[in-house]
């Protein structure tokens, strides 16, 4: 399963993962584009609504879904503009970014256990490098800065991975967590996150065509990550290029911030807190047959 699947590096991967083999369920706010998309793979495919910045929508989706051997965590938001909320009055980065994907995670997680060599990428970014997660303002009520607000909620969606890793070990889990980035790619968000600017927006796009990858690209370090048999729970790719923009996949740079366990522990219990789940990790003696 990938979310947000209906563009740009959720797109690719589904592509490559259905002309694969697999059957893959392309989670998708917006129905009619995830059925355009679909049209578009070769192989077995279908088109899920899933809205992962409303939890009563993540809790509705999670619950239609069979065995799951794959969870690519893929679908995201960038907000240039003013602050917004969803649904549930989250900062809407970081609600979609790191508690949708949180949520569906733990709700699946039985499911996963059940799958074959299951596996969950969560997708990073450069920009979670500088970023802080101060935990007094998550949800950036006292400060907001959009481009700030972003790399928070990328730095989380990391460390979110980087801790699932750690729990899913300590309880002999047989799934498999991984993370990745793209570097500076070229997909939708970017004119999506200036929409509140057309103009500069699409001045930005044009400087985009020279300064980024294509998407083809950028995509292949979550490929790696979701699929190369020798990957191990924990690992973080990215392009291997100059200040990891592009090129040839490798394993990626971690922030300190986003690697100490104590960060991780802390942001579990507020994502816990947050979303209302709590996660049961299932050890493999425990596995479903």
């Amino acid at each position: 399963m990938v979310t947000g699947a209906n563009s740009g590096l959720g797109l690719v991967t589904a592509t490559e993962l259905a002309r694969h083999g697999a059957h893959v369920v392309l989670a998708v706010r917006n129905v009619a584009a995830g059925e355009q998309a679909a049209r578009r793979i070769a192989g077995s495919v279908e088109v899920r609504r899933l809205d992962l910045a409303s939890l009563d929508d993540v809790r509705r989706f999670a619950a239609g879904l069979p065995r799951v051997d794959l969870l690519v965590n893929n679908a995201g938001v960038v907000l240039l503009g003013p602050r917004r909320t969803s649904v549930d009055g989250f900062e809407l980065q970081f609600a979609t970014n790191l508690l949708g994907h949180f949520a569906l995670t733990g709700l699946l997680l039985s499911r996963l256990a059940a799958g074959r060599e299951p596996r969950v990428v969560n997708l990073s970014s450069i920009t979670h490098k500088n970023a802080h997660l101060d935990f007094g303002d998550l949800m950036s009520e006292r400060s907001y800065r959009a481009p700030a607000a972003y790399g928070r909620s990328k730095l989380a969606t990391t460390v979110f991975g980087l801790e699932l890793d750690r729990r899913l070990r300590a309880a002999g889990s047989p799934i498999v967590s991984t993370l990745a980035h793209p570097g500076l790619t070229r997909t939708n968000l970017t004119p999506r996150a200036w929409e509140h600017r057309a103009r500069l927006g699409r001045m930005i796009a044009r400087i985009g065509l020279i300064a980024t990858q294509p998407v083809e690209q950028g995509a292949l370090p979550q490929l790696r990550a979701a699929t190369d048999p020798e990957v191990r729970g924990g690992q973080f790719f990215g392009p291997a290029g100059l200040w990891e923009t592009g090129g040839r996949v490798t394993e990626a740079r971690l922030s300190r911030e986003a690697a100490d366990p104590a960060v991780g522990q802390r942001l579990w219990a507020a994502a816990e807190e947050l979303t209302g789940v709590s996660y049961l990790p299932v050890p493999a003696a425990d596995r479903p047959s």
